[in-house]
């Protein structure tokens, strides 16, 4: 099935996983909205906003399965419109700070085991105010254990037993052990605010969602598009977009068609070949969100031949960074080493720049008993450069006696597929705060542990950080972490792209310096129409 309006916007999948710095600070108070001080573009200087006008924005979807349940978001289609019907009691600022939305004020007691939150005021779509009430019932519902919710494993360190009401806007949070950066659970990927009990009938949020974010629900047709209405009452102030539309479009060459021929006005992710074709021609504008989105490989740490991590270290040597840079992205970003969060608070900078080493990579190999090597490394054409870096990898692997055999899996079930099964894979992530990273990926409890990293050992690490007052001493167990995962953890990873979108000339207020997944990316209550 295709919507009519867009020829060859087919319904396909692709994921939003999102790295980076994280804040430090045992208290906050703030009255603004989370602004971030970066440029915005879009067709250059739009002068005054613009009231009015209906925007399109294509983005690559999850087919018929899809919903707007904001707790099950893990496609970028399904955090831009999460992000547009709901709000988060915090969010990540283009350093990957916590920065307040629903919270104005967070403050720890002396030993960080117990937080204190205020709320702002603000009401819902049907003019509910939002409470303390609701931020529990939210809370509780992401936390079930019967459920897979995005943010479980980022809730893990709060007991919602006994955490409490203090009052309509007021919420006292009992941890289960002290927690120096509580703020990033505030801001943690999914953790949406919904009015209390919504939900509890299956397809709620499918037929008429509410929220307290910036656009109201108007209709919803899973797989091909979402329709929004501003909502005049929200309280960081109405949205310039009368209206707002997600149109999948699966294919990059669909989105870019929609977007020149003016059937959409965003288009969410574009190819590096893209880009330099239409960058500085006049027709529409490119922007480039430097460095945003991680890009690598995941091997399976608890099954053959990963579970021996001689073979993830030989793997980890194989690899010519440059030229997977160079050839998956066009060069359209920068080498990594094997390690999350390039430039973001904690990252580990003074490992030194692993090199392909071929000739230790096959010496490895032999002590593993693994010389003629032969492994499947699925990939998918679900993002920018996947194809790519598989094929050049195979040729890479080649050289050092490997042999990889690339399988193509399905843009819909890909993510699905790869989080269990198979051994290789391709992978990416856009950005979170390494705590995050490690919380949601590479704890023994993380629901998206897509290496099967579980070493409890590796777990009392992460506890221990988190319950470190002192910032040097936090960093350093956070740098122990890093380079256990660097010796031996399962992510080979490569390189990290710009993240690359298109605008009609008339689209004013797109942020430049938002990372993907920050507060500011895709922030249509922003955006006008010139």
């Amino acid at each position: 099935m295709h919507d009519e309006r867009f020829p060859g916007l087919r319904r396909r999948g692709f994921l939003a996983a999102t790295g980076a710095t994280t804040l430090g600070a045992i208290a906050l108070t703030a009255c603004g909205g989370g602004g971030t001080d970066s440029e915005t573009g879009g067709g250059g200087d739009g002068g005054t906003p613009k009231r009015g006008g209906r925007l399109r924005a294509a983005f690559a979807g999850g087919g018929a399965s899809e919903t707007l349940d904001p707790h099950l978001a893990n496609l970028f289609a399904d955090v831009a419109r999460a992000k547009a019907l709901f709000d988060k009691l915090a969010d990540y600022g283009a350093d990957l700070s916590a920065r307040p939305r629903l919270a104005t004020k967070w403050e720890a007691n002396t030993t960080m085991d117990r937080w204190q939150v205020t709320l702002r005021e603000a009401t819902f779509h049907d003019g509910r105010p939002v409470t303390a009430k609701d931020v529990l019932y939210s809370y509780r519902r992401i936390a079930d254990p019967k459920k897979a919710y995005r943010a479980k494993a980022s809730l893990e360190p709060i007991d919602l037993d006994a955490s409490r009401a203090t009052g309509e806007r007021g919420i006292e949070f009992v941890l289960k052990r002290p927690t120096a950066e509580f703020p990033n659970v505030l801001a943690a990927f999914g953790a949406y605010i919904v009015p209390e009990n919504a939900g509890r009938k299956a397809g709620d949020f499918d037929r008429r969602p509410i929220g307290s974010g910036p656009f109201r629900f108007v209709s919803f047709t899973p797989g091909r598009s979402a329709v929004l209405r501003r909502h005049d009452a929200y309280w960081e102030g109405a949205p310039h977009l009368d209206e707002l539309e997600f149109v999948v479009a699966n294919e990059e060459s669909a989105r870019v068609n929609a977007l020149l021929g003016g059937q959409v006005e965003y288009a969410h992710e574009l190819n590096p070949t893209t880009a330099r074709a239409h960058e500085d021609k006049g027709q529409i504008e490119i922007v480039r969100l430097r460095g945003s989105a991680m890009q690598g490989f995941c091997m399976k740490t608890d099954r053959a031949p990963f579970d021996d991590k001689r073979v993830r270290e030989a793997f980890f040597l194989i690899a010519d960074r440059k030229e997977l840079v160079d050839g998956a992205l066009s060069g359209a970003g920068v080498v990594g080493n094997d390690l999350f969060g390039k430039g973001y608070e904690y990252y580990a900078a003074d490992l030194p720049q692993r090199e392909q080493d071929l000739d230790r990579a096959k010496s490895l190999l032999k002590q593993a008993g693994a010389e003629k090597l032969k492994v499947r490394l699925d990939t998918s054409a679900v993002a920018a450069g996947f194809t790519e870096a598989a094929g050049i990898f195979r040729d890479q692997a080649a050289k050092a006696g490997v042999t990889v055999e690339v399988r193509m899996g399905s843009k819909d079930s890909y993510w699905s597929d790869i989080l269990d099964s198979g051994t290789l894979a391709c992978y990416r992530s856009g950005a979170m705060p390494i705590e995050a990273h490690i919380s949601q990926r590479l704890l023994t409890d993380s629901t998206t542990n897509a290496t099967q990293w579980r070493h409890k050992d590796f777990d009392a690490l992460y506890r221990q950080a988190q319950s470190t007052r002192d910032r040097t001493e936090r960093a350093a167990l956070y740098q122990r972490m890093q380079r256990r995962l660097y010796a031996e953890g399962g992510f080979l990873i490569w390189g990290f792209a710009d993240w690359i979108l298109g605008t009609a000339k008339n689209v004013k207020g797109v942020e430049t310096g938002a990372p993907a997944n920050t507060l500011d990316w895709a922030r249509f209550d922003k955006v006008w129409l010139a």
